[in-house]
């Protein structure tokens, strides 16, 4: 499928461990999608609530239309987010547990229709965050090495 990634969570991956990954669709405005297909959406402080019927996308900042005039759309205003029911039971199940929490890692435009993938995710340790650094250092000198070796 071709689709273009209008926005992600850069803090995502570095900040959760990822355990298991969905696509939704979201209910918008029109407002909303316009923007959206500017790339006028932020991720950064957005997270997923889900009260085992239905999941909402919450604290997205969507900016206002500048041509919608009196019919724009509240920027933070909570957005359903468009699952099968066996999914949303899935989620429910695992966001019980201690630790665990339902995140949006980017939204997309597939098909024309605004799509947000979603992960369940476990929060990492401040040690977890090093290791990780650490990995990406040593990734990086090896290959800076072979790099100099090949020249």
């Amino acid at each position: 499928m071709d689709f273009k990634v209008v926005a992600t969570n850069r803090k995502a991956r570095h900040e959760y461990f990822l355990l298991d990954q969905y696509e939704a669709g979201i209910a918008l405005r029109g407002s909303e999608i316009k923007s959206i297909r500017l790339g006028q959406i932020s991720l950064a402080e957005a997270y997923v609530n889900i009260d085992g019927r239905e999941a909402w996308l919450m604290d997205a900042h969507i900016a206002p239309y500048e041509q919608a005039g009196i019919f724009n759309h509240e920027p933070r205003r909570p957005r359903k987010l468009l699952l099968h029911r066996k999914q949303i039971t899935e989620l429910w199940n695992m966001v019980r547990q201690k630790g665990v929490t339902v995140i949006p890692l980017r939204v997309y435009l597939k098909q024309g229709r605004a799509k947000v993938e979603i992960a369940i995710a476990k929060g990492k340790k401040l040690y977890d965050k090093r290791q990780d650094i650490a990995k990406k250092d040593f990734q990086r000198e090896m290959e800076r090495e072979t790099s100099r070796r090949s020249r």
